[in-house]
């Protein structure tokens, strides 16, 4: 059996330094006490519920949001697809993921064209296919390029509630088959789309209250999941099903816009 692999980057300067979701206020910042504390409760229930690897990447005083390593790109295999992100705040951190995975042992592969992409916050693999989300923060001319470059199916999906700003944090696909989703966040045709691609037992629809919970910015790995507090009639019913869950505070990460998957990236 495979040992998940997760990378992360310690919170040191995580902070709100500007607005780029409606979830950032800069006249309400993180504890940082508290979010050191969040940040290792991750790491401890990754590593020793989970069974998981951590790597950790050094942070940047200058780049506050390098703790989301989700963003940083596209992982398949030993090849890294950077990121090309829309706004200019978190373009800083593109040279330093790539320098990690560069130094790794990961061949670097540029997405084509100039089209915005932001990895694995808006492009997430399942059943050898990937769902990719676009609008707020990638667009769907990456997509295409994607698929190309990787000759996987892309289903695209738009996004159209900006408090959900990428599809990591509103849809969430479970290792076994199941997929975590806020219907409301996307347009109809997109509710279509992932109806014809997933099977109907394997949806599970999330409340508005769940979603603003961050409910489907989860990890999964097997058959346990790991997502902020908040979501007990999901809990449940995921227990239901056979999951093992796992929840954690992650409320001073929340007032970024990002949780439990926007802190980890998968890495194997």
């Amino acid at each position: 059996m495979t040992t998940p692999r997760f990378l992360m980057c310690r919170p040191d300067y995580y902070a709100v330094r500007y607005e780029i979701n409606p979830w950032m206020n800069r006249q309400v910042q993180p504890n940082h006490g508290r979010a050191v504390i969040q940040w290792e409760s991750l790491v401890r229930l990754l590593s020793v519920h989970l069974g998981a690897t951590v790597s950790l990447l050094p942070p940047l005083e200058q780049q506050p949001d390098l703790v989301f390593t989700a963003n940083a790109g596209f992982v398949s295999g030993k090849v890294f697809i950077p990121s090309r992100f829309r706004y200019p705040q978190r373009r800083g951190e593109e040279a330093w993921f790539r320098k990690w995975f560069e130094e790794n042992g990961y061949q670097t592969r540029e997405l084509p064209g100039e089209a915005f992409f932001e990895g694995f916050g808006d492009a997430l693999p399942f059943n050898g296919m990937v769902f990719a989300g676009y609008r707020f923060r990638s667009d769907i001319q990456a997509h295409r390029e994607l698929g190309r470059l990787l000759d996987v199916q892309v289903v695209s999906l738009e996004l159209t509630d900006d408090r959900f700003y990428h599809l990591d944090t509103c849809f969430c696909p479970l290792e076994t088959g199941d997929v975590l989703y806020y219907p409301r966040a996307f347009d109809r045709y997109a509710i279509e789309a992932i109806r014809g691609t997933v099977e109907r037992e394997h949806l599970i629809p999330v409340d508005e209250a769940e979603a603003n919970s961050f409910c489907c910015n989860a990890i999964s790995v097997r058959t346990s999941v790991l997502m902020n507090t908040g979501s007990p009639r999901l809990t449940a019913r995921l227990n239901g099903r056979g999951y093992e869950v796992f929840t954690t505070d992650l409320s001073e990460f929340v007032k970024s816009g990002g949780s439990a998957k926007c802190l980890t990236l998968r890495l194997e």
